[in-house]
């Protein structure tokens, strides 16, 4: 059994008072895996729009080598490979 202290329990019932005790923790993690999974989907839009391309076309064709192994291409590889993993990891987890 989970214990939070008085004050968190507040916060809590502030956010959901239509909801019962347990349920509101629930509804406290579910916000926030959408909240994630929509920075996840955002970061995806956004480098999508930056390169013109999805992340297959992205790594198929080769653009942190074409471009140079930049710093800052190699970071959006990691960002977008780390988003539509998040995507994937919070679709599930939200569906189950």
């Amino acid at each position: 059994m989970l214990q939070i202290s008085d004050e968190l329990a507040s916060y809590v019932t502030e956010l959901f008072p239509e909801e019962k005790t347990e349920n509101r923790i629930k509804r406290l993690i579910e916000n926030e895996m959408r909240r994630r999974l929509a920075r996840y989907q955002l970061t995806i839009r956004n480098l999508e729009s930056k390169y013109q391309m999805n992340f297959e076309s992205f790594k198929t064709g080769k653009m942190v080598e074409k471009k140079g192994y930049s710093f800052e291409v190699e970071n959006d590889f990691c960002d977008w490979e780390m988003a539509l993993d998040g995507v994937e990891t919070m679709s599930r987890k939200l569906n189950n």
